[in-house]
């Protein structure tokens, strides 16, 4: 008979209640290759893109990680990304954008990771993420 073991895997959720518009906050989070300019900035201090799906993302305590899109949904504004390499066996994490009517929106980032002793190192920089998210998406789209 074979043992069968249960893996238990950190799943860590940041909802963020944003006084901004939907397809504002979508338009930065889909901007795979700017997390640093439009998104976190401050928090992510560089990006460089290789080719269209992988980009290389320096945080401001000067790790750095190899994120592979995953998934880009224009219609469901949502955005999926995996680590491959670094601390982590696994990495698996999603952002979306949800309307919540006019000038309001919900976002919703869930990161999936193992192993489970590197959880609370992951939800201290998701913490520090979604603050400077929060701060730079509430900002007015500054004009053309």
């Amino acid at each position: 008979m074979l043992g069968v073991s249960r893996c238990v895997m950190a799943s860590i959720r940041k909802e963020l209640s944003l006084a901004a518009d939907s397809n504002h906050v979508w338009s930065a989070l889909g901007d795979f290759g700017a997390v640093h300019a439009r998104l976190a900035p401050g928090f992510v201090t560089g990006t460089t893109m290789e080719g269209e799906t992988v980009r290389i993302v320096t945080f401001f305590n000067g790790s750095s990680a190899r994120e592979t899109l995953v998934s880009c949904d224009e219609a469901s504004h949502r955005l999926a990304y995996a680590i491959i390499g670094g601390r982590a066996t696994h990495y698996g994490a999603s952002a979306q954008v949800f309307d919540e009517g006019p000038g309001r929106s919900r976002f919703v980032w869930i990161v999936d990771v193992l192993p489970d002793a590197i959880a609370p190192y992951i939800d201290d920089m998701m913490t520090r993420g979604a603050a400077v998210m929060k701060a730079t998406l509430e900002q007015p789209p500054v004009a053309p």
